[in-house]
């Protein structure tokens, strides 16, 4: 399930809340109890190993691209 960062405006809170993708438009209430939050754009970070990962350093090159296309 999603998790979904908002910060309240009265105390200054950071909290986060899990609900579905269907309800993540809807206003949360902080922990504190106060009812004026916003929702922060959050950044999403995936770490680990994938299907096919090897664990092997990248080939060299380098460019944007590997290198293929001179840049």
């Amino acid at each position: 399930m999603p998790r979904y960062e908002f910060r309240c405006r009265a105390c200054g809170d950071t909290f986060e809340v899990n609900r579905p993708m269907a309800r993540a438009g809807e206003p949360a209430s902080c922990p504190q109890g106060h009812s004026d939050t916003v929702k922060l754009l959050s950044t999403v970070a995936v770490t680990g190993r994938g299907a096919g990962a090897t664990g092997a350093a990248p080939a060299p090159g380098g460019g944007c691209c590997g290198g293929g296309c001179g840049c």
